[in-house]
């Protein structure tokens, strides 16, 4: 598995493709910064690795705490945390009810406070139906580029994963190899002495 720099180079080195390929076809410069905000995002504080005590864990400073749940619940390298489209998708929800939750004691303090009368059931409302009607297009391209910095990081740790068990097998291969030499050598040697 690659180590954190390695995912951070690889989210800084694919930076560039993605932005180029984004603007090619979409041709537009704010959806563009969308995607690539959220795949650098996505990349360095929000990937797969939020299981773990990782530098992703780490770079949520003193609000990494909120994440702990999320990592007893979740197993590391499990189709929940790398999994395509899922994994993005449950740290998604869990990040949604974590702000959700602090929402409504926001909500309850201003109104134990201040006497405000202010609905959260209408505001959520009012956020999904934004993020549904207006803001589709854009709610789209953040969760492309979400979920292609998630990609970026699981693919590169199952290749780094088989290219490690392709040299495990080849170095078992050649240490089987010349081990069976020694045997054949050895036994060919005592042979000419009797």
């Amino acid at each position: 598995m690659p180590s954190g720099r390695t995912h951070d180079h690889i989210t800084f080195w694919s930076l560039p493709l993605l932005v180029g390929f984004t603007y090619f076809f979409s041709s537009d410069k704010r959806l563009t910064l969308l995607i690539a905000g959220s795949y650098l995002f996505s990349g360095l504080m929000f990937g797969p690795d939020l299981d773990i005590h990782s530098i992703q864990y780490k770079r949520w400073g003193i609000i990494r705490g909120m994440w702990l749940p999320y990592r007893y619940l979740i197993k590391h390298r499990s189709l929940f945390s790398h999994g395509f489209l899922i994994g993005t998708i449950l740290r998604l929800l869990y990040l949604f009810t974590i702000l959700i939750l602090v929402a409504i004691i926001g909500v309850v303090i201003v109104q134990l406070i201040w006497r405000f009368d202010w609905s959260l059931q209408q505001f959520i409302h009012k956020v999904i139906q934004l993020m549904t009607t207006r803001y589709s297009q854009e709610v789209i391209f953040l969760g492309v580029g979400l979920e292609l910095g998630a990609m970026s990081h699981t693919i590169s740790d199952y290749v780094r994963s088989a290219i490690k068990k392709y040299q495990r097998q080849t170095q078992k291969q050649t240490k089987n190899k010349k081990n069976s030499r020694r045997r054949r050598s050895s036994s060919s040697g005592k042979s000419k002495v009797k």
